[in-house]
């Protein structure tokens, strides 16, 4: 498994995977935050790769000096086999070249079912950011 940044050519595949992993609703939202977050700094959007096959991505954001993993999916025939788990390092790694003052996982509606994942990697309820107030990539 690789994990790389986005690149132009991704956009069709991973448009593809995160219709068929998320609901339609959390796809819609997710799309927009998605082109934000490229056209701002695509270098947060991540692919993991198996045999040239996009199989997972994840989208973070930067939000007043705080690294938000936003999104993650990963294909359905890959999942538990530790590629959310790569996706969220790698991306940790960024942020901490950034200097962010701190890293929180955006706890919406969509993302509820996942926090015990990321509970399992360390993170704790402080971590997770539940706010009436959209993040930039979410708000525009």
């Amino acid at each position: 498994m690789q994990v790389r940044s986005f690149q132009l050519s991704d956009y069709r595949p991973v448009t593809q995977l995160l219709e068929m992993v998320l609901s339609e609703k959390c796809y819609e939202e997710t799309m927009e935050a998605f082109a934000r977050q490229l056209s701002w700094d695509s270098e947060l959007v991540l692919i993991a790769s198996v045999n040239d096959e996009i199989v997972g991505m994840i989208i973070g954001t930067i939000d007043k000096n705080k690294g938000y993993y936003y999104r993650v999916a990963v294909h359905p025939d890959h999942q538990r086999k530790g590629i959310g788990k790569s996706l969220i390092h790698s991306l940790r790694g960024r942020f901490e070249q950034r200097n962010v003052s701190k890293i929180m996982i955006t706890a919406d509606e969509h993302n509820e079912p996942i926090l015990p994942f990321y509970e399992s990697m360390g993170y704790a309820a402080k971590d997770f950011f539940r706010s009436f107030q959209k993040l930039s990539i979410v708000a525009g």
